[in-house]
């Protein structure tokens, strides 16, 4: 009777520290993926199987498709790509069910060039900082002035340049420069 007792006690304790450590607060929803142009696009329409093709988002950021026309891709995401083209299609299908799915995200690309041992451009599967585009590129040379390193973003057609200090990244000062990159940074090591 008295091992069912320190059982139960156990089970109690383990059950309030499980739930105490799953008490962290729920993580912010990640933001939706914007297409971009080189993107690749798998797009189909219920029960119409030759309204189905894979597209490819233009250099313009549109996109053509059947009975559609060409549509504005870029900068959007898939849910709402998929929206527009229901609406579109909607003269010609009723009840129509488009589907979209990304084949390949190669136009989520970035460039690290100057002192780095393999500059080049980068495809980006997932969110990714100054520090780890660094990586990617085979880390800077030892003639690289890592305090000089620049990001270079367009914004609204014009271009600016981000400091980078890597000495102070790399001590744990200053964090917040080690920002998530866009698509089309260009990361320039001196």
């Amino acid at each position: 009777m008295r091992s069912n007792f320190a059982a139960c006690c156990a089970a109690a304790c383990f059950a309030f520290v499980s739930v105490a450590a799953s008490g962290a607060e729920p993580s912010p929803p990640v933001a939706a993926y914007r297409l971009q142009a080189g993107d690749q696009l798998t797009v189909s329409v219920w029960k119409e199987a030759e309204l189905q093709s894979d597209v490819l988002v233009r250099p313009d950021g549109g996109i053509s498709f059947a009975l559609a026309g060409d549509v504005a891709a870029a900068g959007r995401s898939v849910d709402e790509l998929r929206g527009d083209l229901e609406a579109r299609l909607a003269k010609y299908i009723p009840d129509v069910v488009v589907t979209v799915a990304t084949k390949q995200v190669t136009g989520n690309r970035i460039y690290v060039l100057g002192k780095v041992n393999k500059p080049g451009d980068f495809t980006l599967g997932r969110p990714t900082d100054v520090m780890q585009a660094l990586s990617l590129a085979g880390g800077t040379t030892p003639f690289a002035e890592v305090d000089g390193i620049r990001v270079l973003r367009r914004e609204s057609g014009k271009l600016k340049a981000i400091e980078f200090r890597y000495s102070e990244v790399e001590r744990g000062r200053h964090l917040d420069q080690n920002i998530v990159l866009q698509s089309g940074d260009t990361v320039v090591v001196p």
